[in-house]
């Protein structure tokens, strides 16, 4: 395995990647290659890794805890904590967490120039919101009385042992955190001040596996709200994961969201991938042959490497690995 993966991220210019797999109830880890090009330090079992967007099932996760709790209800509006995201939209003020966590919002991706705006009737169709995220996060805040750090600790980070892992930069990360590169260039490292859960979990391999360990063993989650949690919701657009000012001509027969997690229908797995400058990132698990796997990369090319991590997961082909090919590639 590690010999395949060797020349795969030779092929792909990958300096390094950090692989967690969780298989018969016991963790593999397999650090390779480098976290720095400039520096030629060795990645290991320790180096701490940007998550990018596989924050957002672990802040799923903590949501679904408060759901079983009864202190959070997914079907209510979201404006009952904070502002409507659009003031001026009486659409927005109807927004749910069942439906940023499935991207059902209507909400754009991400922040730009414009101003936000609903495109579609929430509920109605699938769109990627990141936006949609931090919407969320706001209102879990104010009705919890709880920032997200503290929440994570309390819920995920500390029930799971997941003692290198933060919303927030912490100094301890320092010694021993990969740095992005493009085309093998080092840019600078991220180091969020400010938790958020649509991108700026800070973790490791180890830890990250931890997590995926909990949601094939149902931990801390009754079996109807795990059921729910990864039920499918809605099938995503052909080749598309953003497509938000016209009903897409074509959805995928074979890929779809539950709440927090991708799902590929016929393999009956959950998935995310992660995409910031520099890092690439992604996650499968399946429950029927109780094996998930998550890959970190230090490289804008590390998505090349999806479909042998998939395949540990699960032999076979993966319709998630064409889709993200076509959407979120490089």
């Amino acid at each position: 395995m590690e010999a395949q993966l060797l020349a795969l991220m030779k092929k792909e210019s990958v300096p390094g990647i950090s692989l967690g797999i969780v298989r018969g109830g016991a963790i593999e880890l397999v650090p390779l290659g480098v976290k720095d090009t400039a520096a030629n330090e060795p990645v290991d079992a320790g180096t701490v890794f940007d998550a990018a967007s596989l924050s957002k099932p672990v802040m799923a996760y903590a949501v679904m805890q408060l759901v079983d709790a009864g202190a959070f209800n997914l079907d209510e509006p979201l404006s009952r904590f904070v502002p409507p995201i659009v003031p001026a939209d009486e659409a927005a003020a109807s927004i749910t967490a069942r439906q940023v966590l499935s991207h059902t919002a209507g909400l754009p991706n991400l922040r730009e120039k414009d101003p936000i705006k609903i495109h579609f009737p929430p509920g109605s169709r699938f769109s990627y919101s990141s936006v949609g995220f931090a919407y969320l996060q706001s209102a879990v805040e104010s009705a919890s009385g709880e920032p997200l750090e503290a929440m994570m600790k309390r819920l995920v980070f500390g029930p799971l042992g997941m003692h290198a892992s933060s919303f927030e930069w912490q100094e301890k990360f320092n010694g021993n955190a990969a740095r992005p590169h493009q085309e093998r260039q080092p840019l600078e490292k991220h180091r969020p001040g400010k938790a958020s859960a649509s991108y700026s979990l800070q973790t490791t391999a180890a830890d990250y596996a931890a997590f995926l360990q909990a949601v094939l063993n149902r931990s801390r989650l009754s079996d109807a709200t795990h059921e729910a949690w990864l039920r499918l919701r809605v099938h995503a657009p052909r080749a598309s994961a953003v497509h938000l000012d016209s009903p897409p001509p074509e959805m995928e027969p074979d890929v779809g969201w539950g709440l927090g997690w991708g799902r590929e229908i016929s393999r009956d797995t959950f998935f995310q991938w992660g995409k910031i400058d520099g890092i690439r990132a992604f996650a499968m698990g399946s429950l029927i042959e109780q094996s998930a796997a998550v890959l970190f990369t230090n490289s804008n090319r590390g998505l090349r490497l999806m479909g042998t991590v998939a395949r540990m997961v699960s032999p076979g082909n993966h319709p998630a690995v064409p889709w993200l090919e076509a959407c979120v590639w490089e």
